[in-house]
């Protein structure tokens, strides 16, 4: 079964997160035996981006949520890396700025949005304003509920405009999520991105789980789907997500474009420049 089958969210299903497995890890029984894999779809997804990139028809939206610790980061570094940065660009939402909160909560998200060519990762996203918002009764609960059809507008627009959009929930376990933490404190070189929201916001998981699980029901459609990650092992989410893109990536069934000069007319004016650079000895001379 295709991988963005088997983790997608039906589109109108009802999903319970503690009946999804964050250590399922499939056929693979280690990091070293889905290397051979991971390194293939890498590969694949240099030339799929390069493809999207010279075919200049659409793009590609990338959405990556999850709780801190997550694995949003390491997705990126691991599975996007393998893209050509020149066509690729990556977009962390925080707390919005000044000028992003004197706008509607969208604004912010179709500013990054991607253009014709580009893939575009979104390091959190405009469902931060359905999670964030809505557990810490940021706005009335009259209002982030109206905002699933809003985002469904939003995205529908996008697709209209030649975007193809895939969203993934990486998907921890809470101890997974506090040993992950614990490894933070423990090397030097990652301290820097311990807050202090990582421990409040531990109390408030059957909150956030309860939000995720409503935003995925009601925003997962047929053309801008939701996938479940699990996330516990590292290697096997950058499998599960580096699969899907490529699947993803393919169906589009992308070719390059046709050139935009005379090819003939070219290769002729080379050859002629070749035969007549300076320096050139003719064959009769090199044989003296």
């Amino acid at each position: 079964m295709l991988y963005s089958e088997r983790f997608r969210v039906a589109p109108g299903s009802k999903i319970k997160l503690s009946a999804i497995d964050p250590s399922f890890k499939d056929k693979h029984e280690s990091k070293e035996s889905a290397e051979a894999e991971n390194a293939e779809h890498a590969r694949r997804l240099g030339e799929l981006q390069f493809l999207l990139y010279a075919e200049d028809r659409r793009s590609l939206l990338v959405v990556l949520q999850g709780m801190d610790a997550g694995g949003k980061d390491g997705t990126i570094r691991h599975v996007f890396g393998a893209m050509n940065p020149q066509g690729t660009r990556v977009h962390a939402f925080k707390v919005p700025s000044q000028e992003e909160a004197a706008h509607d909560f969208l604004w912010r998200a179709h500013l990054h949005a991607p253009a014709r060519g580009e893939v575009v990762v979104f390091n959190r996203s405009h469902y931060e304003d359905v999670l964030v918002a809505r557990v810490h009764d940021l706005v009335p609960k009259r209002v982030w509920s109206k905002r699933y059809g809003r985002i469904n507008d939003f995205e529908s627009n996008l697709i209209d405009g030649g975007t193809h959009i895939i969203k993934f929930f990486l998907h921890i376990s809470e101890d997974e999520q506090l040993e992950r933490l614990r490894q933070r404190l423990e090397d030097p070189k990652r301290r820097w991105k311990i807050a202090e929201s990582d421990y409040t916001e531990r109390a408030l998981w059957p909150q956030y789980m309860e939000a995720y699980e409503e935003a995925l029901a009601r925003t997962s459609t047929e053309d801008a789907p939701w996938y479940v990650i699990p996330a516990n092992h590292k290697w096997f989410r950058n499998l599960a997500v580096s699969k899907i893109v490529v699947e993803t990536m393919e169906a589009l069934r992308m070719k390059f474009p046709p050139p935009r000069v005379d090819i003939d007319e070219i290769r002729r004016k080379y050859h002629e420049a070749a035969r007549h650079r300076p320096g050139r000895r003719s064959a009769r001379s090199r044989r003296r």
